[in-house]
């Protein structure tokens, strides 16, 4: 015997309809576009915060903000803590209230290192398919084995020169397998600042770290790792002690931290996958100082022992730049900001408005001073192809930060004796 289906009363064919409709009108997550060099040269601002995930805006903003020598850390094309931390060190230095936010101001203000292409094509060479290590290892004693702790990839060494995430890389130029003779996109960075950094604030609260010249202007910022919970960042005011370039490590863990089962003094070899990375900033405090690191991508997220943290290529551009036995290096604790002992006025000195005692913040005051320029091209005689690279981009000439001579380059640390007792605090 057939039963029949019951029909659904008219009301619920009506719901069921409504919801049909309002699905098919309900926006839908936009869905990111590729972040092609085309569409970074083309990113134009409108107002409002940077796009969430990647975005060739980002992307753009960032590459601004490393020209003009506020770091962002890695070019990655993602709005995440790093670039809001540049974001408002750039508003600092420009004048503008520091919020960190992305608004039509800062954009204007970074127009000023929009003069030249974004992005330029590289080829690969032979040197940098070459000298690469195939495996770093987590053990202090089998690193201690090695001959050198490199780069492990073409990407990895090509993202460190050219400030670039490894994955961004990849995103760029998809489905391309870089080996010598390549041509690939790369992001156009700038040459190195050059100049005297007389005093450098290391803000705790933020993770950022501010050069200063002798004039009070601030030269350079940076992103960092400072310290950790267990092994704190010193406090208090201390001098450059002396600066090693591709330097070897001592771990020795009577004095510092212990890793793994390791309990003997070992000596690690040079390279930019050690513990300090390329360089090594010692400090008058023994055992501290300012220094690379072999994960730039990972600078808001890993912990230190005590010292602080730049990207390679920052802590190479700033070994450059400061004074063994002049430059003074302050520790600000977690209350205090880069503004306020810099004696920058709030917001409500310079906009009428009554300050928010929750926003007195290093993130949340302002600057007078406009930013140096930041020189364009990269460093190397004629034929080097990464400048070659960047002088097809660009007819802007080679800019001077001040007319001060540079600073004194610090010699790399050829032996035992000459080299700087290399420990991560204690």
């Amino acid at each position: 015997m057939m039963t029949a289906t019951p029909r659904p009363a008219p009301w619920a064919l009506l719901v069921l309809l409504l919801v049909a409709v309002t699905a098919l009108a309900a926006p839908r997550p936009a869905q990111a576009a590729p972040v092609t060099a085309e569409a970074i040269e083309t990113a134009d601002y409108s107002g409002g915060p940077l796009p969430s995930g990647q975005s060739a805006l980002t992307a753009k903003v960032q590459i601004m903000l490393d020209r003009s020598g506020i770091s962002p850390g890695v070019i990655d094309g993602i709005a995440g803590g790093m670039s809001r931390s540049a974001i408002a060190a750039f508003e600092r230095r420009s004048g503008l209230p520091a919020d960190g936010e992305m608004d039509m101001q800062v954009w204007q203000a970074l127009q000023a290192h929009a003069g030249r292409a974004m992005t330029v094509e590289y080829t690969v060479t032979a040197e940098d398919a070459a000298n690469l290590t195939t495996h770093i290892p987590s053990d202090y004693v089998e690193k201690a084995n090695m001959t050198t702790l490199g780069y492990t990839s073409i990407a990895e060494k090509l993202g460190e020169r050219f400030h670039m995430d490894e994955r961004f890389l990849a995103a760029l130029n998809p489905g391309v397998e870089l080996a010598e003779g390549v041509t690939i996109t790369v992001i156009a960075p700038a040459k190195p600042l050059t100049g005297r950094v007389t005093r450098i604030l290391v803000e705790k609260a933020t993770n950022r770290v501010a050069g200063f010249d002798a004039s009070g202007h601030m030269v350079v910022n940076y992103p960092a790792t400072i310290g950790s919970a267990q092994t704190p960042s010193p406090s208090g005011t201390h001098k450059v002690r002396t600066v090693a370039m591709n330097p070897e490590y001592t771990y020795n863990p009577s004095i510092n931290f212990t890793q793994g089962e390791n309990k003997s003094v070992l000596t690690l070899p040079p390279g930019p996958n050690g513990p300090v990375g390329t360089v090594w900033i010692a400090l008058s405090k023994p055992t501290y100082g300012l220094h690379g690191t072999p994960t730039p991508s990972r600078l808001f997220v890993s912990e230190s022992h005590g010292c602080v943290r730049l990207t390679n290529w920052d802590a190479e551009e700033l070994a450059h730049m400061v004074q063994p036995g002049e430059t003074s290096v302050e520790f600000l604790e977690k209350d205090q900001s880069i503004a306020s002992v810099m004696g920058e006025p709030s917001p409500a000195a310079t906009t009428g408005q009554a300050a928010d005692p929750a926003d007195q913040g290093s993130l949340r005051l302002t600057a007078t001073r406009a930013p140096l320029p930041r020189p364009v091209g990269l460093t190397g005689g004629p034929t080097d192809p990464l400048a070659a690279a960047v002088e097809q981009a660009t007819d802007l000439p080679v800019v001077a930060v001040e007319p001060e001579p540079a600073a004194t380059q610090p010699t790399p640390a050829a032996n035992a004796t000459s080299r700087p007792q290399i420990n991560h605090g204690r």
